[in-house]
C-alpha cells in the first residue's frame, strides 16, 4: 500500500535537530536541583500554612495551590525519567524517587511506560496513552466502558498504573508486566517497594492522625494532581485537528508531531513549561528550563506542523471533550470525529439505500 497523498512530508530528526541550539540539549544539575528544591520548599510551605490556620476558608484553597504543585514535582520526576535532568543515571533515579514517591507514582515503571509513549506517539495501534479509539470499536464498547473514558476520565491515572488503558495488559507495579524488559526486573521492584512503603506510611498516619486529617492534608491535593495529569497529557494529543496515524503512514517526526502546544498561564512556569509539548516530543534530552527557546528555532523550520493553540484551556478542553470520540476504521491518516456523526453517517446510509432501492424499482 502507498501512502496516502494527504499524508504530510516532514523533515528528518536530524535536520531538527540542527536548528536547535546546542545549549538546549545540556542540563544544568544546580538549575534542575534548584526547581526540586522551591516544589518542595512551596509544599513544605503550604502544608505548614494549613496546619497553622486549620480554617476551612482555606482548605479548598490549599487543595488546589498543593495539588498543583504536586503536579509541578511531578514534572520535575517526568524529566529525571527522560534524563533532561541531568547526565547522571543514579542523580536522576535518586530525585526521580524522591519526586514520585510522595505523589504515588512508581518512578521506573511509569518511566518505562512513558518511554513507550514516547516511542509511538501518534501511532493508533501502538501508542501507550490517550489514544483513540476506531468507529466499530465506539459502537461496541459497554456504557461503563464508555463512562469511564469519556466522563470519569481526568481521575483514571490511579486506574491506569495498576491496570494499564483498555485493551492492553499490564501494572506498572509488576516486573513481569508486558511493559517491561527483564533487564528493568529490579528497577521496577525498585520503584514499587517505595510505592508500597510510601502507601504504609499514609495508613500509618490515617491510623494515628485519623483519616480525616490525611482526607485533608494530602487525599484531597493528591485528586487535584491527578485531574491536572489527567487534563493537561490528554490536552497534549486531543483535539479535532490532530491526526492519527496506521501502517506506514506513521513515523517518529510525524508521529510525534502529533502534539499542540497550550498556555495554561500563570501556571506554565509553575509547571515547568509542560504545556511546551511538540519539542520535548522530539527531543526528550533537553530540559524544561529550555523548551521554549527550542520551540522558538523549530516553528520557523516546522511551520504549520508544529502546532500552537491559543484557545484557553477550558474551550480546548470542552471541544476535544465534544468532539473527540473515534476515529474512522480506515486510513493512513485519520481525524477524531464526534459521536453525532454516527447517526448522521447512518441516516445518509439509510438515504443512499431507499435511493438505490427506487432506482431499481423504476428500471423494473
Amino acid at each position: 500500500m502507498s501512502l496516502n497523498v494527504s499524508v504530510p512530508e516532514v523533515p528528518s530528526i536530524r535536520e531538527l535537530k540542527a536548528a536547535i541550539p546546542a545549549q538546549c540539549f545540556q542540563p544544568s544539575i544546580w538549575k534542575s536541583i534548584s526547581y526540586f528544591l522551591f516544589d518542595i520548599c512551596l509544599i513544605a510551605g503550604l502544608f505548614a500554612l494549613a496546619l497553622y490556620l486549620d480554617s476551612w476558608y482555606f482548605y479548598p484553597v490549599y487543595w488546589f495551590l498543593q495539588g498543583t504543585m504536586f503536579w509541578a514535582l511531578f514534572v520535575v520526576g517526568h524529566d529525571c525519567g527522560h534524563g533532561s535532568f541531568s547526565h547522571s543515571k543514579r542523580l536522576n533515579s535518586f530525585i526521580g524517587h524522591l519526586a514520585h514517591t510522595p505523589i504515588l507514582v512508581p518512578y521506573h515503571g511509569w518511566r518505562i511506560s512513558h518511554r513507550t509513549h514516547h516511542q509511538n506517539t501518534g501511532n493508533i495501534e501502538k501508542d501507550e496513552t490517550w489514544y483513540p479509539v476506531t468507529e466499530s470499536q465506539y459502537r461496541n464498547m459497554p456504557r461503563y466502558i464508555k463512562f469511564l473514558r469519556f466522563y470519569a476520565f481526568l481521575v483514571l491515572f490511579p486506574l491506569y498504573l495498576f491496570r494499564r488503558s483498555p485493551g492492553k495488559d499490564g501494572s506498572h507495579f509488576h516486573p513481569a508486566s508486558d511493559l517491561f524488559l527483564p533487564s528493568e526486573k529490579w528497577d521496577v521492584l525498585t520503584s514499587s517497594l517505595s510505592w508500597f512503603a510510601f502507601f504504609g506510611l499514609l495508613c500509618a498516619a490515617s491510623w494515628w492522625f485519623g483519616i480525616a486529617a490525611v482526607a485533608k492534608f494530602y487525599i484531597a491535593p493528591y485528586f487535584v494532581f491527578v485531574v491536572w495529569l489527567d487534563l493537561v497529557t490528554f490536552l497534549h494529543h486531543t483535539s479535532e485537528d490532530i491526526p492519527w496515524y496506521r501502517g506506514e503512514g506513521w513515523n517518529f517526526v510525524r508521529g510525534n508531531l502529533s502534539s499542540v502546544d497550550r498556555s495554561y498561564g500563570i501556571f506554565e512556569w509553575l509547571h515547568h513549561n509542560i504545556g511546551t509539548h511538540a519539542v520535548h516530543h522530539l527531543f526528550i534530552a533537553i530540559p524544561h528550563y529550555r523548551l521554549k527557546e527550542a520551540a522558538a528555532a523549530l516553528k520557523p523550520v516546522l511551520g504549520p506542523l508544529y502546532r500552537t493553540s491559543n484557545e484557553s484551556i477550558l474551550k480546548a478542553f470542552w471541544n476535544a471533550f465534544r468532539k473527540c470520540h473515534f476515529v474512522p476504521d480506515h486510513g493512513t491518516m485519520v481525524y477524531y470525529k464526534p459521536s453525532s456523526a454516527l447517526s448522521h453517517e447512518e441516516k445518509l446510509g439509510a438515504l443512499d439505500a431507499a435511493k438505490a432501492l427506487t432506482r431499481a424499482l423504476e428500471t423494473e
